[in-house]
């Protein structure tokens, strides 16, 4: 319906309204006669003219009723009695008398009536024409001011397929309670069995300030009935406008890690990458695309990524081009191995970089163990080659990213990155560039994580392959593991272990129960089956070797380790020997390294020379 088809409608419809309030007004307060014909005829004229006029002025018919508030009431309210004050004056001065009763009957009669024609079509639209349609029966999670919100969209959005039946919310002051004709009808802990009662088939978390560690909660219940469940926007979105109240989206397992993420400070990062030149090994990969990503938004002059497969270099410089394109961020590719000592040099001296970040690494624990001499030439020989490129340069700071799989070593990843932080360590101590080392956990959505394993075998219809039923990792996203590297970069002071504190370490068996209640299926669709643990692997991962652990943290939710001894002239040992050894004596003289366990024969100091 066109607006000017609208308009006449509303022009015939109050006339209408209008004429039969003044016909009943004068049919209940008058008798049949001259004087009272008369007066019908000026209150017709007068108030049916006063009544157009007021709501064009009050544009009364450019509101949409089916999104009346008390506001559209308010304006109802001025138009009718402005129209009535107005017919009342023009009344009283053609017929020189006032007839007060007969128009607050008609007063009444006219707001009754104007009220109750936009109110009829707003109850018919509702409980006939959107209830004619077949919808979802939805539970909404939240009766606060972002629930009533998502309820009232799901009322008024004819084309959806969601129906509001209930609200759940803790709050037991507003339990037993109605909201927009919604009860709000019990707890979390009763979601289960609302689901079952009410034949919900859909579940909205509508609380966008939710902390992590009460969504999984939440999460949890809503898990254990059938309907999909799916989550608010961010309130930051909502805020700046970028997603609508009512563009729900699926719970991601990120959304259920119980820690809130680490906060960057600026003004520090910014001191150290803004209007530098910064190199990032690795730059193709998880982590190291991440910190190029996080490192062009502080606008260095110039962001030098470099990586030894082309496809994932590639990638990333297009992306980052696109992105950053209004800047200018000058963006350089090169193509290199971090085992070749001479071309590491040659970037080095060409770049001259302010700061490097090291994400170049092996990092897939079975693999390392069957190919030691490669974690061997990778982690440790090429951080060494990298780090003395970044020394000979005058780099200022370079900071190493490590794992919590270094900390009391049982794998060959594990002890080569280990081996690794002692040299950083150690070239802290000989070189006039800051060098410091982050350790942190598993990264959720990194190529080498059990996340997109169990996603493929959730699609083909599982089995999703556990290793141990008590086996827990600590986990944070890609993010934030990016953030805590480049804020370790401008804390650093010298030599440190930077560590997250990453809160309470999850299950691997709960994640993959999750994964597949976030994939639509159920327990009973998807089946777990433990594999045993593979070579190499622990049950729980440590963050801090007993000896290192500190106290204090240095910044939010970031502690420092304390200083260890280092075995350098036994690790450059090793480098010298590890192509005559054989795979099984090379990984437990690795071990034994990383775990303190020395040889008993007295090592020859050996000077390394690239």
């Amino acid at each position: 319906m066109t607006y000017r088809q609208r308009l006449s409608l509303f022009v015939f419809v109050d006339t209408c309204i209008v004429l039969s309030a003044i016909f009943i007004s004068m049919f209940l307060m008058s008798s049949p006669g001259y004087e009272q014909i008369m007066s019908l005829i000026i209150g017709c004229l007068t108030l049916v003219t006063a009544h157009h006029l007021f709501a064009l002025r009050l544009k009364l018919y450019k509101k949409l009723w089916e999104y009346a508030s008390i506001q559209e009431l308010i304006i109802i309210l001025k138009v009718v009695t402005y129209s009535i004050f107005i017919a009342m004056i023009i009344h009283s001065i053609v017929l020189q008398e006032t007839q007060l009763k007969l128009f607050a009957v008609t007063w009444l009669l006219h707001m009754f009536l104007i009220g109750g024609s936009r109110l009829i079509w707003r109850i018919y639209r509702d409980t006939f024409i959107n209830k004619s349609e077949s919808k979802v029966r939805t539970l909404i999670v939240g009766a606060g001011s972002a629930g009533t919100m998502v309820a009232r969209q799901l009322q008024k959005k004819n084309e959806g397929n969601l129906l509001p039946v209930a609200f759940i919310d803790d709050d037991k002051h507003k339990q037993q309670m109605d909201i927009l004709g919604l009860p709000v009808i019990g707890g979390v802990d009763s979601i289960e069995k609302i689901v079952n009662d009410l034949d919900i088939q859909h579940i909205i978390i509508s609380i966008p300030s939710l902390n992590k560690k009460n969504l999984n909660t939440i999460f949890q219940e809503c898990a254990k009935t059938s309907a999909k469940t799916q989550i608010l926007p961010l309130l930051e979105d909502l805020i700046t406008g970028k997603i609508a109240v009512n563009q729900f989206r699926d719970v991601q397992v990120e959304d259920l890690l119980g820690r809130p993420p680490v906060e960057l400070d600026m003004n520090m990062i910014s001191q150290s990458v803004t209007n530098k030149v910064v190199l990032v090994t690795g730059a193709g990969g998880s982590i190291g695309s991440e910190i190029t990503r996080q490192i062009a938004s502080f606008h260095p002059i110039k962001l030098i990524l470099l990586g030894h497969g082309e496809n994932s270099i590639y990638s990333i410089e297009l992306e980052l081009r696109d992105t950053f394109k209004d800047t200018s961020i000058e963006f350089i590719t090169e193509i290199a191995d971090i085992q070749d000592a001479q071309k590491m040099r040659t970037i080095m001296r060409r770049h001259k970089p302010d700061a490097v970040y090291h994400a170049a690494a092996h990092k897939h624990v079975p693999l390392m163990e069957r190919n030691p001499d490669e974690a061997v030439k990778n982690n440790i020989i090429g951080t060494l080659n990298t780090a003395m490129a970044a020394s000979l340069n005058g780099v200022t700071k370079f900071v190493m990213i490590s794992t919590d799989k270094a900390v009391n070593p049982t794998s060959v990843m594990g002890a080569s990155k280990r081996l690794a932080e002692m040299l950083i360590q150690n070239m802290n101590r000989e070189s006039d560039t800051t060098f410091v080392t982050v350790r942190f956990g598993n990264v959720l959505g990194s190529r080498g994580s059990v996340i997109p394993l169990f996603k493929k075998q959730i699609e083909k219809g599982g089995p999703v392959t556990v290793t141990h039923p008590d086996m827990v990792r600590y986990f944070m996203t890609i993010p934030e593991a990016s953030r805590l590297v480049i804020q370790a970069g401008a804390l650093a002071k010298g030599g440190e272990i930077f560590v997250l504190d990453m809160g309470e370490p999850v299950k691997i068996v709960d994640l993959a129960r999750n994964l597949i209640k976030l994939s639509g299926h159920s327990l009973e669709d998807i089946e777990i089956k433990f594999s045993g643990i593979r070579p190499g692997e622990k049950l729980f991962e440590e963050l801090l070797q007993d000896h290192e652990v500190g106290q204090e943290q240095i910044y939010p939710k970031i502690y420092v380790g304390k200083p260890t001894e280092l075995y350098i002239d036994e690790i450059h040992q090793i480098i010298t020997n590890y192509q005559t050894m054989n795979a099984a004596i090379l990984r437990e003289e690795l071990l034994n390294l990383s775990n303190n366990v020395l040889p008993t024969q007295p090592t020859e100091k050996v000077v390394i020379t690239i």
